[in-house]
């Protein structure tokens, strides 16, 4: 099938760029001597993780227990939950373990520890949990110095019903980043977080084996990772809008864009109407007041080439409002009817719109049709 003969709006992914994506950074991670755990919440597919280890299934990182399910009915045994664990999920998650999934969970609080080790316990089987870290004030997770972080570790290692297995970390301010430089730093921030953490569980006397730490702009800049066994990252995969702004990667390395039509001119408003709003697009505004600034996404040709006087500004639910940046749009070239492509600004959030991605060749041609795990 031809790309100009789907019904859209729908999902394209470009094989030749996801596979360019997935060698350079898998590369990249083995320089460096640790392994690579892909975080599958991007794609949440199964044909894209098993090209993350060479068609093997993998350790992977997961976002949501739906998806450790998914992958595990894919074959797919070494899965980390990267959420925090709260004990009202520990059912689902013990039903995973009874199927042989080394599933290990991460929490950030010694009561929750106590009662996870009391569900493991009363199950009698261990849990194995990491404890998340702190490396940027970002999110979740305690400070690599604080006591809290042994007490943590002293619960779930004494626990009947848990397993202290490592510390994990996501450097979530490297979004923020502007420069390779400060991104070289950022990584070096987050490894020397999680390795101080691990390090003086260590000398507390507890074991510590897995060291996780990761985010896309962290993993595709890091100079050094001594003391780190293993790198997670998600969007590299895909790529987005956002990572091309801050220099993480090329805009022709999005693999990843939405196909979509012209549905009506607004010639007073300058502007032409397309099938893709919000509900297709996401309204992941990410791109807002930076110097990228791109609306709700790269305007691009069917071929993927981008307008660069184009730019989605508006995304109503059904209804995607495209105009121009500067100067009166040409209507004639983009008659209703014509088929665009939309590369997104937040590649995780615009997938899950939907369940199956269109896998487009080198000559337009639609080779495969993947299917993706949505939901909780």
């Amino acid at each position: 099938m031809k790309v100009d003969h789907l019904y859209t709006p729908c999902l394209l992914l470009d094989r030749k760029k996801l596979n360019q994506n997935i060698s350079r950074m898998c590369n990249h991670i083995n320089n460096l001597g640790v392994s690579l755990r892909p975080h599958v919440k991007t794609a949440k597919s199964v044909p894209v993780a098993l090209m993350c280890a060479g068609g093997e299934t993998g350790p992977i990182t997961v976002s949501t227990l739906k998806e450790a399910e998914y992958f595990a009915d894919a074959g797919f045994k070494d899965i980390i939950y990267a959420v925090s664990m709260v004990p009202a999920k520990l059912p689902r998650a013990l039903a995973l373990l009874k199927k042989g999934i080394d599933l290990k969970l991460i929490i950030d609080n010694a009561n929750i520890a106590k009662e996870i080790s009391a569900f493991g316990e009363k199950e009698n089987c261990k849990l194995k949990v990491l404890i998340e870290i702190d490396s940027d004030m970002h999110r979740a997770g305690l400070s690599p110095d604080s006591e809290e972080v042994i007490y943590v570790a002293r619960a779930l290692h004494d626990g009947k019903g848990t397993e202290m297995v490592g510390v994990l970390t996501h450097a979530g301010e490297s979004y923020y980043g502007t420069s390779e430089n400060a991104f070289v730093k950022m990584a070096e921030q987050e490894r020397h977080a999680i390795t101080t953490a691990a390090d003086n569980i260590r000398k507390a006397g507890i074991p510590c084996p897995i060291v996780s730490c990761g985010s896309t702009p962290t993993a595709t800049f890091a100079k050094d990772l001594t003391g780190v066994t293993e790198v997670r990252a998600g969007v590299f995969v895909f790529q987005d809008a956002y990572q091309a702004g801050i220099g993480v990667c090329k805009k022709s390395d999005i693999a990843l864009s939405v196909l979509t039509t012209v549905i009506s001119h607004k010639k007073n408003q300058n502007r032409i109407i397309t099938d893709a709003g919000g509900m297709a697009l996401s309204k992941d505004y990410s791109t807002r007041g930076t110097s990228f600034d791109c609306g709700y996404g790269l305007v691009a040709d069917i071929k993927g080439n981008i307008i660069e006087n184009l730019t989605v500004i508006g995304a109503n639910q059904e209804h995607g409002l495209i105009s121009t940046k500067n100067g009166d749009l040409d209507f004639e070239k983009f008659p209703i009817g014509t088929k665009l492509r939309i590369l997104p600004n937040h590649a995780c959030m615009t997938a899950a719109a939907y369940d199956t991605y269109n896998v487009m060749e080198n000559d337009n041609e639609i080779s495969e049709q993947w299917q993706r795990c949505n939901g909780w």
